[in-house]
C-alpha cells in the first residue's frame, strides 16, 4: 500500500479530533473549531494513533522511504506517550488553556464575516477548557500528577488571560474591542462571549490554585524514564545523559571564553557584566516605545530577506513575506513563531512578549530576530509549507521535532555569525549570549529533572543537587538576562522536559550533518545547496536527518 495514502488518511482523521492543532499549522478550513480535551476524544485520538501505527508496520513497504521512516517514527512516540498517560497531565505553559488562546492570535479580524468567526469559537472556549480540567482529574484520579508548581504557573496564565491580574481587562474583552461594525446582533454576541471566555479562564484558574494544586506533585523534575521518553518527543533521538550534560558544561565554558573577548572590545577592563551594562543603558543602543521597536523589528526582518535571497539562499516570494508582532500579555516570556498557512493568506509572524516594557535594548534582539525569522524558523517552516505539495503529512508540520527546528534556528544565528552579519561587536555578544543560554539549558534542564549533581570542579555551587532556586541564579549568571525572564524559562524547562535541550543538541546534529556532507562532497559543497536539500526534506527527527542527508550526499 503507498504510505503517502495511509499518513494523509491519519492526517485528515487526526485534524478532526485536534483542529486548533490543525489551524496553527495553517489549515484555515478549521479556523472555527477549538479542540475537544476531554479524556474521552484524548482516548479517541490515541487509539487512531494505534491503528495506523499498525497499518504502517504492517500494509507499507520501504519503497515511500523518508516518509515511511518519519511517520513511523513519530506514531511510535505518540503512542508511548498516551500509554504512559503523559496527556492526562498536561500542565505547562505551552498547554491547551494556552493552545485555545493563541489559536484567537491568528484568526483575522477586519471583515464582518471575519468577526462572524470570532464570535463563533468564543462560544466554544468555555467547552475546550471545561474538557482540559476533566482530562485533569481524570488524571489525578489515576495518580498522574503534574507538579504543583506548574499548576501555579498554569493558572497564574490562565487568571492573566481572563483578566484577573492586577485588574486588567481580559484577553478576549480586549480582542472584541476592536470590533468597529455597526451596533446590531453581533457586537453583543461577541460581547457576551468575551465574557463567558474570560470568565471560563477565571474559573480555571481558581480550580488549579484551589483544587488541582493542592492534590499535584510536590517534585518537578520527571526522573529517567519519563525524560527519556520526551527526549524521544522533542529530539527523535536518543540520549546519553551523562555526556550530554558534559557537553552542555563544556559548550558553555567555551562560549563564555569567547563571550569575554568580545566584551573587552565593548567595555575595555569592564568584563562580561561591565559589557552588558552599557549596552543596556546606553540610549543610543536601545528603542523607546513599543510600537518603534515592532517597527525596527519589521525593518530587520524585511532587510534580511532582501540580504539572503539569491546570494545564501533561494527563498520563494511567498516565502518573503513575514510580520513583527507584540504577543500578548500571559504567555511564555520568550519570542515565538507561528507558521504561515498553507495557502500563505496568514503570513509568518514573530511574537513579541514585552513582558511590560518600553524600553528595549538591541544587543540581544538582532540575534533572536535571526532565530525566530530568517534564516531560522521562518525560512525553515516557510519552505515546509511552501514545498507541502511534494512532502508527505510527516514532512510537514504533523511530524515537527523541536531538535530539528529549534536546532536549526540556532544553527542559524551561527551561520549569519559566519556570514558576517554580526560583525558589530554588540550584536555577536548577544548572539554568544543567546548560545551561553541554550548551553546552559542543557546543564539546568538534564540536571533537574535527573537530580545531577554539580560537578566539583565547576565555581558554581560545586557538588550541591539542583534546585529551581539554582536553577534560576545558573541562567541569570550565564545568560545575563533578567530575573523575570530566566524564572520563567526555568518554569517552562520543568514543564515540558527535554524541550529545552532540543536547541543546543539540535544545533550540534546541524554542524555534525553539514561536516559529514561537506567531508563526502569535497570540492563539489556548496552552502547554498547543502541548505536547500536538507530543508526540502521537511520536518525529521534528528537521527533520521543524520540518515537522510547521508543517504543524499
Amino acid at each position: 500500500m503507498d504510505g503517502r495514502r495511509v499518513a494523509e488518511g491519519y492526517a485528515e482523521a487526526a485534524d478532526r479530533l485536534d483542529p486548533i492543532h490543525a489551524f496553527m499549522r495553517g489549515d484555515l478550513q478549521y479556523s472555527r473549531q477549538l479542540t475537544d480535551f476531554s479524556p474521552e476524544v484524548e482516548q479517541e485520538r490515541h487509539g487512531l494513533v494505534r491503528r495506523y501505527l499498525r497499518r504502517a508496520q504492517t500494509e507499507v513497504g520501504e519503497q515511500d522511504g523518508v516518509a515511511v521512516r518519519a511517520m513511523v517514527d513519530r506514531l511510535q512516540v505518540e503512542l508511548e506517550l498516551f500509554e504512559t498517560g503523559e496527556w492526562a497531565r498536561a500542565l505547562h505553559v505551552f498547554g491547551p488553556h494556552v493552545q485555545v488562546r493563541q489559536s484567537f492570535d491568528l484568526l483575522p479580524r477586519t471583515t464582518e464575516e471575519e468577526w462572524e468567526v470570532v464570535a463563533e469559537k468564543l462560544g466554544q472556549v468555555p467547552g475546550a477548557l471545561a474538557g482540559f480540567r476533566r482530562t485533569l482529574e481524570y488524571g489525578l484520579e489515576r495518580g498522574l500528577r503534574s507538579a504543583r508548581r506548574q499548576a501555579l504557573v498554569a493558572a497564574h496564565q490562565s487568571r492573566a488571560f481572563g483578566g484577573g491580574s492586577r485588574g486588567s481587562s481580559g484577553y478576549f474583552a480586549s480582542l472584541v474591542s476592536a470590533y468597529s461594525g455597526p451596533a446590531g446582533p453581533l457586537r453583543a454576541e461577541l460581547a457576551r462571549g468575551a465574557a463567558r471566555a474570560d470568565r471560563a479562564y477565571l474559573e480555571l484558574a481558581d480550580y488549579l490554585e484551589s483544587s488541582y494544586a493542592t492534590q499535584a506533585a510536590d517534585v518537578d523534575g520527571v526522573g529517567p524514564e519519563r525524560y527519556a521518553l520526551a527526549a524521544r518527543r522533542y529530539l527523535g533521538t536518543r540520549l546519553d545523559p551523562a555526556a550530554d550534560y558534559e557537553f552542555g558544561w563544556s559548550e558553555l565554558a567555551r562560549v563564555t571564553a569567547e563571550m569575554a573577548q568580545v566584551a573587552e572590545r565593548i567595555a575595555p577592563g569592564g568584563g562580561i557584566d561591565g559589557a552588558v551594562s552599557v549596552l543596556e543603558t546606553d540610549p543610543a543602543r536601545a528603542i523607546e516605545g513599543v510600537d518603534q521597536f515592532r517597527a525596527w523589528s519589521q525593518g530587520l526582518l524585511d532587510a534580511t530577506v532582501s540580504q539572503l535571497e539569491g546570494t545564501h539562499f533561494d527563498i520563494p516570494p511567498p516565502v518573503r513575506r513575514v510580520e513583527a508582532m507584540i504577543a500578548p500579555p500571559g504567555g511564555s516570556p520568550a519570542m515565538y513563531y507561528t507558521a504561515p498557512s498553507a495557502d500563505f493568506s496568514r503570513p509568518g509572524r514573530t511574537w513579541y512578549p514585552t513582558l511590560g516594557r518600553t524600553r528595549f535594548p538591541l544587543w540581544q534582539e538582532v540575534t533572536t530576530s535571526y532565530h525566530e525569522g530568517l534564516p531560522g524558523h521562518h525560512l525553515q517552516l516557510g519552505m515546509i509549507c511552501f514545498l507541502q505539495s511534494s512532502l508527505a503529512p510527516f514532512q510537514t508540520l504533523r511530524g515537527a521535532v523541536s531538535g530539528h527546528l529549534e536546532g536549526w534556528a540556532l544553527y542559524a544565528e551561527r551561520l549569519m555569525g559566519e556570514l558576517g552579519f554580526l560583525d558589530v561587536d554588540d550584536y555577536r555578544l548577544g548572539m554568544l549570549s543567546a548560545q551561553a543560554m541554550r548551553a546552559a539549558r542543557v546543564v539546568v534542564d538534564l540536571g533537574l529533572h535527573l537530580q545531577l549533581p554539580i560537578p566539583s570542579g565547576q565555581p558554581f555551587h560545586p557538588g550541591e543537587r539542583w534546585t529551581w532556586e539554582l536553577a534560576v541564579q545558573f541562567l541569570m549568571e550565564s545568560s545575563r538576562r533578567s530575573r523575570e525572564f530566566c524564572t520563567g524559562e526555568v518554569d517552562r524547562y520543568l514543564g515540558v522536559p527535554a524541550q529545552a535541550i532540543s536547541y543546543k543538541l539540535g544545533e550540534r546534529i546541524w554542524i555534525e550533518v553539514r561536516e559529514m556532507v561537506r567531508q563526502r562532497q569535497g570540492e563539489r559543497f556548496q552552502l547554498k545547496a547543502f541548505h536547500q536539500q536538507a530543508l526540502a526534506l521537511g520536518c525529521l527527527g534528528l537521527d533520521q536527518l543524520r540518515q537522510e542527508m547521508g543517504r543524499l550526499a
